[in-house]
């Protein structure tokens, strides 16, 4: 917890963020801390609720906070540890009136939501991809099985989901970047 009281951080700022939308019952939705923080990029916003700063989430994503608990399909509920603090919804007045307006970006926000841009790395004979804007990871021993798998998995992530909830088009489109050490590993 010491990091969290050093260093202001994107972490940092979802958990605040996380604190102030939350219910009585800490319980908050994804959606909703994206929102709250619309000067961040919201793929950072939701890799860190739905992985670094999650206690349950699938093992093979890299979580380092244990600040949230996903507790149903988007829903997540902070950790007793750090609901400490102001109550979720007591913002300090005096940093209401020195916040700057957040800049104005120029994007195309149907063209960024209709994509999911993947990350492949070469890991001990294994193909592996981390997705940034959804919480998604899987490996296969080819390329060709891995983006077999990734297709399958990304298509059962988004199985059910709400397309406006979840930030993303109905149908995303995958842009994929591969990582590989030009030495081997």
């Amino acid at each position: 917890m010491n990091d969290y009281v050093t260093k202001p951080t994107v972490q940092r700022e979802v958990l605040e963020a996380a604190r102030r939308v939350s219910g009585e019952d800490w319980t908050f939705r994804l959606a909703d801390v994206v929102r709250e923080l619309a000067h961040l990029n919201k793929s950072t916003v939701r890799t860190h609720v739905t992985s670094r700063c999650c206690v349950n989430a699938p093992r093979h994503h890299q979580h380092r906070w244990p600040y949230f608990r996903r507790v149903g399909r988007g829903l997540y509920q902070v950790e007793p540890d750090y609901r400490q603090g102001p109550a979720p919804s007591a913002a300090p007045v005096a940093a209401a009136m020195v916040r700057e307006a957040a800049p104005a970006y120029v994007v195309d926000a149907a063209a960024a939501a209709s994509t999911i841009h993947v990350v492949v790395t070469e890991s001990e004979g294994w193909y592996v991809a981390e997705c940034l804007e959804a919480a998604v990871v899987t490996q296969g021993r080819t390329l060709d099985e891995l983006v077999g798998n990734l297709r399958e998995a990304v298509g059962l992530h988004l199985e059910g989901e709400d397309p406006v909830e979840s930030g993303l088009a109905p149908n995303p489109r995958l842009s994929v970047t591969c990582e590989f050490s030009p030495f081997g590993s």
